[in-house]
């Protein structure tokens, strides 16, 4: 895990834009090493135990969605994902064709719309250039209600290679949602899957009153 004296972001840019294009050509070529094959286990023990089935879920940059499969399982009713690669939005509409709990948008999420009580973070604040984190943190406060929160993953660790992914450390990510959620929780994941074992972080974070 990184250490948060280490408040430096090093990680390395990419050298394309992480557009439509580029996103849908990794679909189009089966590069999706991102995809572990099933919902992450912490954050389904967290929604196993979240009360509201009727919460308006959002799930951005939600590649195969494996947690919206999880959700409907455990009753949740209102769930939307949104994915900027065409190629993925086809296979998730013909995916959940007969589960109209989920509604699948293509579409940019930095222009999205919509009110959310919820937003759930696996594997998309990696994947967006760093330089994109404060713009992340800003939409996510304008699409969430006033009670409204992000839970999920973030990665503890950097990546050799130039990104995406982006790794990262506590140390840079709170100074990005300071300003618009309280960070009741980003602490060590201790339920990760054996490949991420200490390099995820948990994150819980309130949306801000307004100020």
């Amino acid at each position: 895990m990184a250490e948060d004296k280490d408040i430096t972001c090093c990680v390395k840019a990419c050298d394309q834009p992480l557009d439509k294009t580029y996103w849908n050509t990794q679909w189009e070529n089966e590069q999706i090493g991102w995809d572990i094959g099933y919902a992450a286990p912490a954050i389904v023990a967290y929604m196993q135990q979240y009360p509201n089935k009727e919460a308006r879920i959002l799930i951005a940059g939600c590649g195969n969605a494996y947690e919206a499969e999880a959700l409907c399982d455990m009753g949740f009713k209102h769930i939307t994902l949104v994915d900027i690669a065409p190629k993925a939005v086809l296979l998730l509409q013909e995916k959940f064709a007969d589960k109209p709990e989920i509604n699948v948008v293509l579409g940019d999420f930095f222009e999205h719309e919509g009110q959310y009580d919820l937003m759930i973070e696996q594997t998309f604040f990696c994947a967006i250039p760093p330089g994109k984190r404060t713009d992340y943190a800003q939409q996510a406060r304008k699409l969430l209600s006033d009670k409204g929160k992000i839970i999920g993953l973030l990665f503890d660790r950097r990546f050799e290679q130039q990104g995406p992914p982006f790794g990262g450390c506590p140390c840079e990510y709170k100074p990005v949602f300071n300003p618009y959620f309280e960070i009741k929780t980003m602490d060590l994941c201790t339920n990760s899957i054996k490949p991420r074992e200490h390099q995820e972080v948990f994150i819980i974070l309130n949306k801000k009153d307004n100020e």
